[in-house]
């Protein structure tokens, strides 16, 4: 009887373990499910309708214009990232991958972020830029100064940022592990939500005067 309660326990844990592993993107069980965004002739897999695979064209998997520099001008922080996910290229669905590309104006700063369901693999094309992750608790900082051709790879749902160190322009291309990775800014979630998180919260918790947290409160 005891041997019997541990293999049943054992397999309830492998299962366990399996979905947790396929708890983001989950593996295709076919070649290919282009999404698209209406109901005629599909079948819904991962949050997105298959298009019927009889119509499917090689303009589904095909995406233009990362080679166009992005405008950082119109950014406060100076960059732009223009993020090639899902809702741009309809192939992408189930495949559990997206990129980006990412401009940097001299001094440019893509602001600490998350994102929630995916890890980034970062490129450098040009320039040269400080980047960096932080652990959980007890929060500790991974950083390095990357040029051009090195990689770095930020860790699935860590704080982490880029920062243009030098006086020129850079770029860079950034590989994440989700069709869909979403992103967290940091500073916009926390000062600039929907309705406003109360001050005396941000107050008490960044030890902060209250009018200071309104202040930044109305930068978002």
């Amino acid at each position: 009887m005891k041997k019997v309660v541990s293999y049943l326990v054992t397999v309830a844990l492998l299962a366990l373990a399996s979905s947790l592993a396929s708890a983001y993107d989950p593996s295709p069980l076919q070649d290919f499910c282009v999404a698209i965004n209406n109901t005629d002739s599909a079948v819904f897999v991962n949050g997105k309708f298959c298009k019927d695979p009889t119509l499917v064209t090689a303009n589904d998997f095909f995406f233009s214009g990362l080679n166009i520099p992005g405008n950082t001008a119109t950014n406060k922080v100076g960059s732009s990232v223009n993020l090639v996910n899902v809702d741009k290229l309809p192939g992408l669905n189930t495949l559990g991958i997206s990129l980006a590309r990412l401009d940097f104006a001299p001094y440019g700063l893509n602001p600490p972020h998350t994102h929630p369901r995916g890890t980034e693999l970062l490129v450098v094309i040009e320039g040269t830029l400080l980047v960096g992750f932080v652990t959980s608790n007890p929060n500790k900082l991974f950083t390095k100064v990357l040029n051009k051709g090195d990689v770095f790879v930020f860790p699935i749902g860590l704080i982490h940022f880029q920062f243009n160190v030098g006086q020129t322009n850079a770029v860079a291309f950034a590989g994440l592990s989700s069709q869909n990775p979403g992103l967290i800014t940091i500073a916009n979630a926390v000062f600039g939500s929907n309705p406003p998180i109360n001050p005396d919260v941000l107050a008490k918790a960044f030890q902060l005067d209250k009018n200071v947290v309104e202040y930044l409160q109305k930068q978002f």
